[in-house]
């Protein structure tokens, strides 16, 4: 099975992650070293700052601009997004083209203020009625926002996926509480969510050697099959 990174900020140029091709290969060499596969690009879109349209012309030019300079394709790479919640995302149309390439997969960051109704109910509107599955993007960010826990519960009640970074999985602080949702099924994704080579490198070997240390093999091929799973057989 593969191994597959699902959040990261790869592309060159596109927002805070890689600054230029010679990062984003360098980044990418380092995801190689450390077993991966095939990663999704997740640059940040934010509705407020940019049409989807443009946003995609401008991730096209990253993407051709990146595998013209490589000499490896390993890890394989998908394009995607990362989406900021925005009040009406689920009545654009247009963010469907924001799924994973050739998947009803999106990658949703949340909102970093206490949620609402208003905001689960999008989030249900995006999976009834527009047909997406929803991953929502390093759950762990969210879960000490003041009077968040409730619409944590709301939201985990919805058939979404969860993603946790590798990285959280490092801090002692923060580890205990991530292995046991990877034990009890709630979370089932990881991401490197990398930016570049020093400041937020590549690391998902480093995640997964802790669940593996933790709960076994057998997560990390659950985690495998899944990603596969998603990206090959998007109607499951």
């Amino acid at each position: 099975m593969s191994v597959i990174d699902f959040h990261s900020h790869i592309l060159p140029g596109m927002d805070d992650g890689s600054r230029d091709v010679n990062t984003s290969l360098e980044m990418l060499s380092i995801s190689q070293a450390q077993g991966v596969d095939q990663i999704i690009a997740t640059s940040h879109f934010y509705a407020e700052k940019e049409r989807v349209d443009s946003f995609l012309q401008r991730r096209q030019s990253a993407y051709e601009e990146l595998m013209a300079a490589r000499t490896e394709l390993v890890p394989k790479i998908y394009l995607g997004a990362e989406v900021y919640f925005f009040t009406g995302i689920s009545q654009a149309e247009a963010t469907a083209q924001l799924c994973i390439e050739g998947t009803n997969l999106m990658l949703l960051e949340m909102p970093f203020t206490t949620w609402s109704s208003s905001v689960i109910d999008e989030v249900q509107t995006l999976i009834q009625k527009r047909g997406m599955r929803i991953i929502i993007a390093h759950l762990e960010r969210y879960l000490h926002i003041p009077g968040n826990k409730p619409w944590i519960d709301r939201l985990l009640n919805l058939p979404v996926i969860v993603q946790i970074n590798a990285g959280s999985l490092l801090d002692w602080r923060t580890r205990g509480s991530l292995v046991k949702m990877f034990k009890n099924g709630t979370a089932r994704l990881l991401g490197s969510d990398c930016h570049s080579v020093h400041r937020r490198p590549p690391d998902l070997a480093d995640g997964r050697a802790v669940l593996e240390k933790k709960l076994g093999n057998d997560i990390l091929q659950q985690i495998d099959q899944l990603g596969e799973e998603l990206l090959h057989y998007e109607n499951i």
